[in-house]
Order: C-alpha cells, then structure tokens, then sequence
C-alpha cells in the first residue's frame, strides 16, 4: 500500500520535473564566467555576516584564522572540481534524478522533504539576519547570545513582517529574484569591505595602517573567546571552511549547477565564491564584530560601520539569500503535494520560514546548523559518487538499490553520532565510512 502510494506521487511529481529529469543538451551548456558570477553571487549574502563574527566570537587567533581559511576553502574548491562537477557533466542530470534512479521514489521523496525542511531553517536564520537590520529603526534590543526564544513581541512582529514579505516575491517566481540578487551582490561586497575599512579607526587603527597587524592580533582576533563561546582553533576555521557548503560539494547538491558545465573544469570557478565570500568577507565582518565590542547584530555591525547603506545592505543580504532557499524549499515539497499549486507550496514554506525566524536560536546557532545540515545530507552523496565511479569497477549491478541505499543513510548517522569528535570533524570520517558501507552492501548483494 505504501509502495502504491510513493509510485502515485512520484508519478505526478514527474510532470512537474519534467525538464529537470531530462539530460542538458549541448546548446544549453553555459561559459566559465556564469559559474563566476554565480558563485560570486552566491557566497556574498547574510550568512557571511554572522559566521565571520562567530569566529572572533569563538576567540580564534589570527594566524590560525588565515592558514584555516586559505586551507579550507581550497579544499572545498577541490571538492566542487574533483568530486561534484564530474559527475555532474558526465550525467548531466540534477542529483534529485540520479539519486531517484539508485534509491527509487520512496526513498527519493523523503529526502527531497527532508531539503525542504533544512531550506526552511537556512532561511528563517537569513529573515533574521534581515530583521536584526530593520529592528535598528525600532531601537530594538538584539537578543542575546544564549537565547532560544524571542526576547520581546517587536522581534516577533519584524520577524514576521520581513519573512510575510519575502515570501510573497518569492511567490512571483525564482528569475526574477535571481537577476536582483546578481544586481545586488556587487554592492554588498562593497559595504563588506567598505564596512571594514571604516571600522579600523574605531579599533584604534593608525592613518598609516602601521600597526594594523598588531590591533588584528589584539583586538579583534585575539585568541580569547568571549563569554560562553567555544574556544576555536586553526583544525575548527579549516573544517567549517571546508563543510560549509558540504551539502552542495560533496553532497553533490550542485550537480543542478554543474550539469550545465562544458567541461568538469569550471568546479575552479567555485573560488570566486571561496575567496571573496568565505574569505574576503569573513574577514571583513570579523573586523565590523570587534568594532560594536563583538555584539552579535548583524545589522548594528553594518550600521556602525558605514550607516544606512550597511544596514540596507544587511537586509538585502538576508533577503536576497532567503528568497531563493525559501523558493528551492516550495520546490522540494511539491513531490509530496502535487495537486498544489507552486505558490500554495510556497506560502506554506513561508509560513513555517516566518515562524522559525522569530526564534533566535536559528540565526545564533548558525554555525552549528550548517554542520548539522551538512551532516544530514552527506551519506547520500557518498552513495552518488560511489554509484558512479567505483561500482563499474566492481562489476556491482547499479542502480535499484532503495534498502542500501536506507541501511547506509542511518547507519553512517549512527556512526557519526557515536564518534568521540567535535561536531565539525564528524562529517570526513562518516563520509569515508559511507562509501565503505555501500560498496560493501552492493558488491555482497550482486
């Protein structure tokens, strides 16, 4: 019964995925520079706001913040090279329709449920990011660093108006938020780096720049945590540089990107996102952090800095990063609500969006939930890419493989849990341990 119930759904979410299923032509393959632009787009957004100040926050030093960043990030430009744009280019397919032809509908729909699910926590956390901005104009108090629950109604009622508004453009559809984020994403790395520049003086930085190199390694990135926070260390900033975007990389969620890639080699495209957004940017809200005597308000950060400007800028930020997660999370609910409407679908995800930003918790914990979402996903890429490349080597049968493919997923999450590591070294060893597993399973069960 359950079965007869998945194919149904399947069947009607395959008119809706129409295009989607079907291999790239050639003639829709793009050049080198739109993966440029999309990467740089991309990875200049709110998320860069918060998780760059988390680092002084966590009272990393700034040499180990340097050599993790530089480190990091080039390992995950490895990752989108080696890993994800390969398979992407040799299949041309989105991972949704590759994962569908090895584990089968069932299988399939429940994680596409459980994308949507983690899309609607990434952009409650980004709504607010934004509010943090428009609570400046309510002199409202930011809540606090150990905080769960909203710290007052005017929080609840920004948060709610921002995410009502962003859920409705992205209602109008996706293009169109995504020629404004491109128009958008300039500026903001401007008041990124502007923001920075003009948050040195304030931390006693001399017209010369002289003694920039000591106020780095005293003021702002000083090796001292502040209070409650986690002490970091260099393997901390080089791990998080890393599995930030593991869903996407190594969790092959960019194959929908790189599918439209002339040759695997455009993954070194992604270290325009890397470097300005995960480094450049970083860098720069680290500094905007110490500033404000490292209050974490993304929006009073900004403002300080550079007035008005930064914090529109944080606002657009948080709403242009939003809107399209919140559209994918719309997208990924229609395979189990197919007679809806996409802009029914939507409203639903901006609902439960809009709730979840009222809680602080999702934008003050963000460090730990991209590592969670990472977590989450991460078995199932394991299983792609052995499905691509090491079972033709085995003689395995591919494909069909629905109840392997679940044993690997719960057992790999069990691993992780049990393991004796900080949550964010988790992900490599379970990623190794899920690979191992699945081959072993297939080759046994030939």
């Amino acid at each position: 019964m359950t079965r007869s119930i998945f194919r149904r759904l399947a069947e009607r979410a395959d008119q809706l995925y129409e295009f989607d299923r079907e291999p790239v032509e050639e003639t829709e393959l793009k050049p080198g520079r739109h993966f440029a632009g999309l990467f740089a787009g991309e990875h200049v957004a709110a998320t860069e706001f918060v998780i760059g100040a988390f680092f002084v926050l966590h009272g990393i030093t700034f040499g180990d913040l340097i050599i993790g960043l530089l480190v990091g990030n080039l390992l995950a430009v490895l990752s989108w090279t080696f890993v994800c744009a390969p398979i992407a280019v040799r299949t041309r397919l989105t991972l949704y329709w590759y994962l569908r032809r090895i584990a089968g509908p069932g299988l399939t729909a429940v994680y596409n449920v459980l994308n949507a699910a983690l899309y609607c926590i990434l952009a409650g956390a980004m709504i607010a990011v934004a509010a943090t901005a428009v609570g400046l104009g309510f002199g409202l108090d930011t809540p606090a660093l150990t905080d769960v629950l909203p710290n007052g109604v005017t929080w609840i009622v920004i948060a709610l108006v921002v995410g009502g508004v962003i859920t409705f453009v992205a209602i109008l559809g996706f293009e169109r938020l995504s020629r404004f984020a491109g128009i958008c994403a300039p500026w903001i790395f401007v008041v990124f780096i502007a923001g920075a520049i003009a948050s040195l003086p304030r931390l006693g930085v001399e017209r010369d720049l002289s003694n920039l190199l000591e106020v780095a390694q005293t003021k702002i990135w000083n090796g001292i945590p502040s209070e409650g926070q986690e002490k970091f260390s260099v393997w901390h900033v080089l791990f998080f540089a890393w599995f930030a975007n593991l869903a996407m990389h190594v969790g092959l969620s960019d194959m929908a990107l790189f599918r439209y890639a002339k040759s695997w080699r455009v993954g070194w495209y992604s270290a325009f996102g890397m470097y300005t957004g995960h480094f450049l940017a970083w860098i720069c809200s680290g500094v905007m952090v110490a500033a404000v005597s490292r209050e974490m308000n993304p929006g009073l950060m900004a403002f300080e800095a550079v007035g008005l400007a930064g914090a529109i800028a944080v606002f657009i930020a948080g709403w242009t990063t939003a809107n399209p997660t919140l559209y994918r999370a719309g997208l990924a609910l229609q395979s189990v609500t197919p007679n809806w409407p996409r802009w029914k679908v939507t409203l639903a995800a901006g609902i439960t969006t809009s709730l979840l930003a009222c809680f602080p918790v999702v934008f003050l914990k963000l460090l730990d939930y991209v590592a969670l979402y990472g977590l989450v996903l991460m078995p199932i890429g394991a299983v792609v890419l052995v499905e691509h490349w090491i079972l033709p080597m085995t003689g395995a049968r591919q494909g069909h493989a629905t109840w392997q493919v679940s044993v690997v997923w719960a057992a790999t999450l069990g691993f992780c849990y049990v393991l004796p590591l900080h949550l964010y070294f988790l992900w490599l060893p379970g990623w190794v341990f899920a690979m191992a597993l699945y081959t072993g399973l297939r080759v046994w069960t030939r």
